[in-house]
């Protein structure tokens, strides 16, 4: 179940051209690669500002936890661990786990922590609707194999949505900068980014946002899903937060712009700061 990657491997450079966000790296690749700039790759501000808040209380990610009744039966979650499911090693076998709830409006971020060493041939994350199948026999990328799900091939760097009714040379590269038979290096973890409002999936990785991966998902109910094949590989999800569309509260975008005002790596002065100390509770979302 082991898979060779071919091929030039790109990765996150986390340090950013002036201390900010991250950047890809080499320079040379931003240069070719102009569409790198474009809308698809600037982080939406609400984006942004769901990452700045705190994150959901472990009440709240249970609550957006796998779901153990919505799960092939060769994977169960963890007594230990509610956040965490393991696969058995059975062979010849893709197994797959929705998430208990189902978005059908709103802004939602959740993190995915799956090792790469468990990743296998077959390591797909993604979104799916209720109807879509959760086990397969054989080892295939079952979250994206119909017109019920969307997912992300981790280890092909291929985005599929009824990619067995498509030819494999039309499924698009992602991120989509890379070249042909050009891999991308990702790492233990990944931020799913499911925009109910816009209708779009999309994926960070180090705090770098990837761009738009799928469109036209507006009016769907969708779930988080996951689809492996490695035995015993165990896949955390983390539900980070969520936004509803409705416009934010002046305050809320009042602090906002005083965070951004003061750069991330100055955040830790607020209590410093000659205010009230109810403002920079605030400020700090205390």
């Amino acid at each position: 179940m082991g898979q060779k990657i071919s091929g030039g491997i790109k990765s996150v450079d986390g340090r950013g051209d002036s201390g900010g966000s991250p950047s890809y790296r080499p320079s040379a690749h931003r240069r070719r690669h102009p569409e790198l700039r474009g809308p698809d790759f600037s982080k939406p501000p609400r984006l942004d500002l769901l990452l700045d808040m705190p994150c959901a209380g472990l009440e709240t990610q249970l609550r957006h936890a796998w779901n153990p009744e919505d799960r092939s039966l060769n994977v169960f979650i963890k007594e230990d661990d509610k956040l965490t499911f393991h696969r058995h090693p059975v062979a010849q076998s893709t197994d797959c786990i929705r998430g208990r709830v189902g978005y059908t409006r709103g802004l939602h971020v959740w993190r995915i922590h799956w090792p790469a060493r468990q990743r296998g041939t077959h390591a797909v994350v993604g979104v799916a609707t209720a109807e879509a199948p959760l086990h397969s026999v054989g080892y295939t990328a079952l979250v994206g194999s119909d017109s019920e799900s969307w997912g992300w091939d981790l280890g092909r760097n291929r985005l599929y949505h009824d990619s067995k009714n498509r030819a494999h040379s039309s499924l698009p590269s992602y991120p989509c900068f890379l070249e042909p038979e050009e891999a991308f290096s990702l790492p233990d973890s990944l931020l799913v980014v499911l925009d109910m409002d816009e209708g779009t999936l999309s994926f960070t990785v180090d705090g770098q946002y990837l761009g738009v991966a799928f469109r036209g998902l507006k009016g769907k109910k969708l779930y988080p899903v996951v689809s492996a094949v490695w035995g015993h590989c165990e896949i955390t999800m983390k539900y980070i937060n969520g936004l509803d569309p409705e416009p934010l509260p002046l305050m809320d975008l009042c602090r906002r712009a005083a965070r951004l005002a003061l750069g991330r790596e100055r955040l830790q002065e607020i209590e410093s700061l000659p205010l009230p100390q109810s403002l920079k509770n605030y400020l700090q979302y205390q």
